[in-house]
């Protein structure tokens, strides 16, 4: 948006030339120092260092869905109930099928590395 300004210029030039193009950008322009720059690299710099104003009507962030998997251990740095079978497994795979189920692939596994 600034290319095309004449330089050397002072932030206040800046910010007008900017503001006749696009009054958003001037808005970003503002948290310049006031100094002169001679070239327009010097003020991108700057840009990048400098925090500008949100925009207006900028949605806040949205909360959070939900709670986090594992429930409340998921902030615990030790919790209880790691590797226990939970009570609200589904009845048409019980804990034990669900063991034996495991076995066996460790076996088949283990057969197919020749072990």
């Amino acid at each position: 948006m600034l290319e095309g300004v004449p330089l050397p210029a002072g932030k206040a030039e800046l910010v007008a030339y900017a503001r006749a193009q696009d009054a958003s950008v001037a808005r970003d322009l503002e948290g310049l120092p006031d100094e002169e720059f001679d070239r327009l690299d010097a003020v991108g710099e700057l840009l990048t260092l400098v925090p500008t104003r949100p925009r207006e009507g900028a949605r806040p962030p949205l909360p959070e869905s939900g709670k986090p998997p594992g429930g409340p251990d998921y902030l615990t740095p030790n919790p209880t109930d790691t590797g226990l079978v939970r009570h609200s497994a589904p009845r048409q795979n019980p804990p034990q099928k669900a063991i034996e189920q495991a076995a066996m692939t460790r076996k088949k596994q283990k057969a197919a590395q020749g072990g």
